[in-house]
């Protein structure tokens, strides 16, 4: 593995408050470097690109409303309008974080506060591509802002749902528990602590048998056949936890959208794939 799993996972947190320097050219080239030969195992070709920027220019071209101080440097993410193309973003640009917390750097997930007409200039983004997210890459600065503390006391940054609401066994409903998943406790585990939009940590995994179905839980109210975008991103984030996590422990298996699956699911829940052991 490029760097230690659980360790990088446990480590990592959002920064939205920088230190004003900017990138080294060793962490520079580390990042560029990594970003060209990153893989996912959904089958799809994204392009994750670092976007520098003069000071004076981000307010104007790459603003991020406010909700970043300090940084002038970016990771961007383009994927294909495909099939699983958003949860491989998700997946490419959470393994893109890890990789930069374990170099020291702190990360901060953006989908919604930026300006997306800029960033998507600065990722020369094609017609048959979409830039779902960015993060801010740099040194994080000693003491965080107020609006920083503001927005971690508000969502509840650090705090995670238990095993009960997220973890299920065959019927939707038996809660799984962590002797139940066995050797998988761990990458569900890792699962639970990863990131997702206001913290809402929107997927739930059933495990029957051979397989993990990962869903969006979406809510009653929800009347679309797919999950929004920002849930197919952050089931993607999951994927990568759990994935890594799989890979480190030598658990093997495969990612597979399998047919059907979305007709069993509750209402207010949406199938997003399976791993499916080998």
């Amino acid at each position: 593995m490029d760097f230690p799993i659980r360790e990088t996972i446990e480590k990592r947190r959002s920064v939205r408050t920088y230190e004003t320097r900017p990138l080294s050219r060793e962490d520079r080239e580390r990042l560029t470097s990594y970003a060209a030969r990153i893989e996912n195992p959904f089958g799809v070709s994204v392009r994750i690109g670092l976007i520098e920027t003069e000071r004076s220019e981000q307010p104007k071209k790459l603003g991020t409303y406010g909700v970043i101080k300090g940084a002038d440097s970016f990771l961007g993410i383009a994927t294909p309008q495909d099939k699983l193309g958003l949860e491989a973003a998700g997946y490419a640009m959470e393994k893109m974080v890890l990789y930069a917390t374990h170099l020291g750097l702190g990360t901060c997930w953006l989908a919604g506060t930026l300006n997306r007409e800029g960033f998507t200039r600065a990722m020369h983004t094609g017609e048959d591509e979409w830039m779902p997210a960015i993060t801010p890459v740099g040194y994080a600065a000693e003491k965080p802002s107020f609006h920083e503390q503001l927005m971690r006391s508000t969502m509840k940054s650090a705090r995670r749902k238990p095993w009960k609401e997220l973890f299920f066994r065959a019927d939707f409903k038996t809660p799984l528990t962590e002797a139940d998943a066995g050797a998988y406790a761990e990458p569900l585990e890792l699962l639970r602590l990863a990131p997702s939009a206001t913290n809402a940590q929107p997927w739930s995994v059933v495990m029957d048998g051979q397989f993990f179905h990962f869903y969006a839980v979406v809510g009653k109210e929800a009347l679309a056949a797919n999950p929004p975008a920002i849930q197919r991103v952050d089931g993607g984030i999951g994927a990568c936890h759990f994935h890594l996590s799989a890979q480190d422990k030598g658990l093997r298996g495969a990612f597979e959208r399998l047919e059907g699956r979305s007709a069993d699911a509750p209402e207010g829940w949406r199938y997003l794939f399976s791993w499916v052991k080998a």
